[in-house]
């Protein structure tokens, strides 16, 4: 049986051409899952911050004598708990900013694969830290390393599936990888109050991310490289055989065919600097998307960094809190499941600013709630909103830039959600002593609004449409 598929064909416009003629496939899926679960342990240790502050706190860590220099930063505001929520997203920014480049200069795979290496094992390292101080600095070290991979993850999405699939693979990328938040929220209710074998609780919940991350690591040998930075890069008959080896797969699950060839928009490929995403082309998406993001983390991370806390201010007790912000960790993965659904048939940018609206109004909510029943089922309404949220914009910014520029494109943007959470952090400690939760709610529901103005006037649509045509 003959199997149509298309000639060597090696430029750029061709290889993105042949991608997004694949239909959906079990080899498109596996491609999508196996990305996915490098995502899923670089959750694990975002998300755990939230769930090992009780227990940090207990160990004594925070006092002036264990911070050491980091007890410095009480001039900015930034003590306790809170110097370790500013080291993780100070070295989420680093990473970002200073090695976001680095995808589109060595390749998406080898970032991919590195930077995972790099995060689990200075995150294991911290695990067996006995003063604030180098653990503050073991985090900001590990921060480095999960923000390369967060930038990379989301570029190498955009590039390997094709153009009527990419909002249905956030959305199952992000279902995946937020699958382990329930996972951490609930090794955190059974060990941090506990020291199993003499070894504090949270030490083992920082501990077992970090060895599940380099079990993911063994799998990396099923994702191929992107070929669209392959063929801008000049190395075409990389990307061919890539391709060649998808579409000889994907047209026997298909019954020996693919459908047609549609012409693609050629891309300028080579070298690039940072300068580049402020062209005339693209410093208009540069603005809107950093803008964005400095608004849509303090919703995010300010909800999802703080719901222990958020719970006990609202009158519930350390183990109830973290009993509650486990059932509404349950519904993470329920957004972008739902998300799976409509995500291609919904424009984004519509979808970006849908969540950011039920975000301030749940938030809203939540600070005027007084039931514990109340409580878990407005946090759960924000988790699902804020997740939509997410695996929405995810695919919108990788969408805005070409393949050239892309990983240091969303590295730039993407950037301001970690400087704009490490800050926010210290004022949503500051609102929490001063006006309690009702201020946190009043300043996360001025940030949403920031947020959805600016997609709302200035985004573009991209649903459907091919990476190149958005980016000619």
């Amino acid at each position: 049986m003959a199997i149509a598929v298309a000639p060597a064909a090696f430029t750029s416009a061709d290889i993105a051409a042949r991608l997004d003629r694949l239909p959906s496939s079990r080899t498109v899926w596996a491609i999508v899952l196996l990305i996915s679960l490098g995502c899923v342990f670089e959750f694990y240790d975002l998300f755990f911050t939230a769930y090992v502050a009780p227990g940090m706190v207990d160990s004594g860590l925070f006092t002036p004598d264990s911070l050491g220099i980091f007890a410095g930063l009480k001039f900015i505001r930034v003590a306790g708990f809170g110097t370790f929520v500013f080291s993780t997203f100070a070295g989420l920014w680093f990473g970002v900013v200073a090695l976001g480049q680095a995808a589109d200069r060595f390749g998406r795979k080898a970032v991919f694969t590195w930077s995972l290496i790099w995060y689990c094992t200075c995150t294991a390292i911290m695990a067996f830290q006995r003063s604030g101080l180098w653990l503050n600095i073991w985090r900001l070290i590990a921060g480095v390393g999960f923000g390369v991979q967060l930038v990379t993850v989301d570029t190498y999405i955009a590039e390997l599936v094709p153009r009527a699939l990419r909002g249905r693979a956030f959305a199952v990328n992000q279902f995946i990888s937020f699958c382990v938040v329930p996972v951490v929220a609930l090794l955190a209710w059974l060990l941090v109050p506990h020291k199993p074998f003499g070894f504090e609780g949270w030490r083992w919940v920082v501990l077992l991310g970090s060895v599940g991350a380099l079990a993911v690591w063994g799998l990396r040998s099923g994702i191929p490289e992107s070929p669209r930075w392959l063929a801008g890069m000049n190395r075409g008959s990389e990307a061919d055989a890539i391709v060649s080896a998808i579409e000889i797969k994907v047209a026997a699950e298909q019954g020996g065919t693919l459908p047609p060839l549609r012409p693609s928009a050629p891309e300028l490929g080579g070298a690039a600097t940072l300068a580049d995403i402020f062209s005339a082309r693209y410093r208009g998406r540069t603005l809107m998307l950093s803008i964005f993001n400095a608004a849509q983390v303090i919703g995010f991370y300010g909800f999802n960094s703080w719901i222990p806390t958020l719970l006990i201010a609202r009158g519930i007790n350390v183990t109830h809190g973290l009993e509650y912000a486990f059932i509404i960790a349950i519904s993470q993965p329920v957004g972008p499941l739902l998300g799976s659904f409509f995500a291609d048939k919904i424009e984004r940018k519509n979808q970006i600013i849908g969540g950011l609206s039920g975000m301030a109004l749940m938030m809203a909510a939540f600070a005027f709630a007084t039931s514990a029943a109340a409580l878990i089922l407005i946090g759960i309404a924000f988790t699902l909103c804020a997740n939509v949220m997410s695996y929405a914009y995810h695919g919108y910014q990788a969408e805005l830039f070409p393949t050239r520029i892309r990983s240091r494109a969303v590295g730039f943007v993407y950037s301001w959600s970690r400087m704009a959470a490490a800050f926010s952090g210290l004022i949503i400690g500051s609102l929490l002593v001063t006006g309690g939760v009702p201020a946190v709610a009043a300043f996360i529901g001025g940030a949403m609004i920031v947020g959805i103005a600016v997609i709302l006037i200035f985004g573009p649509s991209t649903n459907g449409l091919a990476l190149e045509q958005l980016n000619d």
